[in-house]
């Protein structure tokens, strides 16, 4: 089926009309850049996830990488896509020139990177994972570890994985085991056990750089005494190169219901306690320095959910208008012809909700890529303040709001499918299976909803939130349209529930009522993430209905008659689903908190 991808006029869409992507170009950083070459390097990822990483994407789901006891095979696909991959740039494609980069903005990197991962996203994942812990290396590393390092994985000659999790521990970071002693020429002896290290096993480069959190004896409890490892598969030698194989170990292959291209491994570090390790940065600082890999993973979590699960809507789309099915009045006669089921008004109900997700999604997720493009640009100190506090606010929402609502995209697009749809001889099930992950990926949704309402909220007394309404309220001002106006009316009361909310949830964590709202902090995410992606949706509407009364015609018109469309779907189906949360909220119901593991 045609069009499987992204289509070209909606990546245009968000990056040129609802964002102004070009105006990067007039900051320093980007100004070798332009809207032509910014073009061509998602015209580069469209072709290439096309020709490269689309075609195995089935494949590797069903031959997943095997294990024989001493190296880890893949299908050939994988390494030959790799190396499209690398050989084009695309690793370094964010950072400078000086490094053998292309210095382009993340939200143009993000762009492209919506191609590969709705094409396959389990190949796409070993050089997302380079660039990511590339990008510590850069901010945080010593310069010797840099000059080891970073070179070869830009290039990709070295691949890198962050190893996190551990057995006993899962996301309390606070419980790791893994120790690191110093030696007396410097480096660590690193000794411990970490699971579900994606990448962290395979032939595809010449190394594999570990990111490794662990706990130097003797420092602080809990997070505060966590530092942050680069530990290589292979250490090397005096010319830099792979050398004498590290004291690192895989214990075994995780085998999960989707991603399954993607090596899941169980690691042992200093097994034979000789794994060599090398401090990044300062000691007992190595939380704060994965977060910054964290948080743009957590938008890279939810982005890759809305691709999957757009990959998945633009199939059922493509299905829905060729597959006839019974009869849609007034046309409901025997001899009457079937109908393509897109005529059928629950199936556009599943389409347009589809929609809704994945366009809300993107949108969503390249708004937060441009924040840290706005970031890292901004002379302003208290410009790069207020971008900085309202990046760090919406990062939960970034991950949370699109890996709950990818997955959901794609169940419907299974319905639409029908009974073909629950089969492996049709793409949508693949598509469900592997955008499942994305929910319990860094950071699972409930933790992200602890992390908004405990923390996020109140950070710099509140001032994230103060950025964020004003936003909001700014765009409910420019809609001049009489759709558009509708919309910002529909929001503004669930805006004001919100404000209500704050200020209780406000009270509630000072009183005997605090373990009740943690308790109910997904209901706070669930309002607090509608009424963002509302106004997302806004934003996408005013922009739409602005272009349709500048008289235009063509296919455009169908367009953003679309975008008005779903829009209207978003706030008048979805937003108002959040009513129950706001009951539970309001009252400080005890149900959830109450119940005891006896009564189960």
């Amino acid at each position: 089926m045609a069009d499987q991808l992204i289509p070209r006029r909606e990546m245009q869409f968000q990056l040129y009309e609802v964002l102004d992507t070009a105006g990067l170009c007039s900051r320093t950083r980007f100004n070798e850049h332009n809207v032509e070459t910014f073009n061509a390097v998602i015209d580069m990822a469209e072709k290439m996830a096309e020709e490269k990483f689309l075609p195995h994407n089935a494949t590797a789901d069903k031959n997943e990488p095997t294990f024989d006891g001493t190296k880890v095979s893949m299908i050939d696909e994988v390494k030959d896509a790799f190396d499209t991959y690398r050989d084009a740039g695309f690793i370094a494609g964010h950072f400078d020139f000086e490094e053998g980069g292309m210095q382009l903005p993340v939200t143009v990197m993000n762009a492209c990177a919506g191609y590969f991962l709705a094409a396959n996203p389990s190949s796409t994942a070993y050089p997302f994972l380079t660039a990511a812990a590339a990008n510590v290396i850069k901010h945080f590393a010593s310069d010797t570890i840099k000059q080891a390092f970073l070179p070869k994985m830009l290039s990709g000659d070295f691949t890198g994985t962050m190893a996190l999790t551990e057995p006993h521990a899962g996301s309390s970071l606070a419980d790791i085991r893994t120790s690191a002693k110093l030696q007396s020429d410097g480096s660590y002896r690193v000794k411990g056990s970490k699971i579900y290290i994606s990448g962290g096993e395979h032939e595809l480069s010449d190394n594999i750089v570990h990111l490794v959190l662990a706990k130097i004896p003797g420092g602080p409890a809990g997070v505060k005494g966590i530092s942050l490892f680069a530990v290589p598969k292979y250490r090397l030698n005096e010319e830099g190169n792979p050398d004498k194989r590290n004291d690192v170990t895989l214990a075994g292959l995780i085998h999960k219901m989707g991603y399954r291209g993607t090596t899941s491994t169980a690691l042992t570090f200093g097994e034979n306690g000789d794994c060599h390790g090398y401090l990044i940065g300062e000691p007992h600082q190595g939380l704060r320095y994965m977060f910054m890999m964290m948080n743009e993973a957590r938008i890279g979590v939810g982005y890759g959910a809305a691709m999957i699960g757009y990959r998945g809507f633009r199939y059922s789309l493509d299905y829905a208008k060729d597959r006839t099915q019974g009869r849609a009045a007034p046309h409901l006669a025997p001899e009457d012809d079937p109908t393509p089921i897109i005529n059928h008004g629950d199936v556009r109900r599943m389409l347009l909700a589809q929609k809704a997700y994945c366009e809300g999604g993107m949108s969503l997720c390249l708004y937060g890529s441009m924040l840290i493009d706005e970031l890292e640009t901004e002379v302003d100190e208290a410009k790069r303040a207020e971008l900085s506090q309202l990046l760090d606010l919406l990062t939960p929402v970034f991950k949370a709001w699109p890996s709950e609502f990818g997955p959901k995209a794609n169940d419907l697009a299974i319905q639409i499918l029908g009974g073909a749809g629950y089969t492996r001889e049709y793409p949508v099930e693949q598509c469900w299976r592997d955008n499942r992950l994305n929910p319990i990926h860094e950071g699972t949704n409930g933790i992200q909803a602890l992390d908004l309402l405990g923390r996020k909220l109140w950070q710099h007394e509140g001032k994230g939130l103060q950025v964020l309404l004003t936003r909001v309220t700014d765009d409910m001002t420019r809609a001049e349209t009489p759709r558009a106006q509708a919309l910002a009316a529909k929001l503004k009361p669930y805006l004001d529930e919100l404000g209500a909310l704050i200020q209780q949830a406000g009270k509630d964590l000072t009183s005997d009522k605090q373990s009740v709202l943690l308790t109910n902090a997904s209901c706070f995410l669930s309002i607090f993430s509608a009424c963002v992606v509302s106004w997302i949706w806004l934003r996408q509407a005013n922009v739409a209905e602005r272009a349709l009364s500048t008289g235009i015609q063509g296919h455009d018109v169908d367009f953003y008659e679309g975008k008005l469309a779903a829009a209207e779907y978003f706030l008048h189906w979805e937003l108002p689903l959040v009513s129950r949360d706001i009951e539970v909220l309001r009252g400080q119901n005890a149900t959830c908190n109450n119940v005891k593991a006896s009564y189960f």
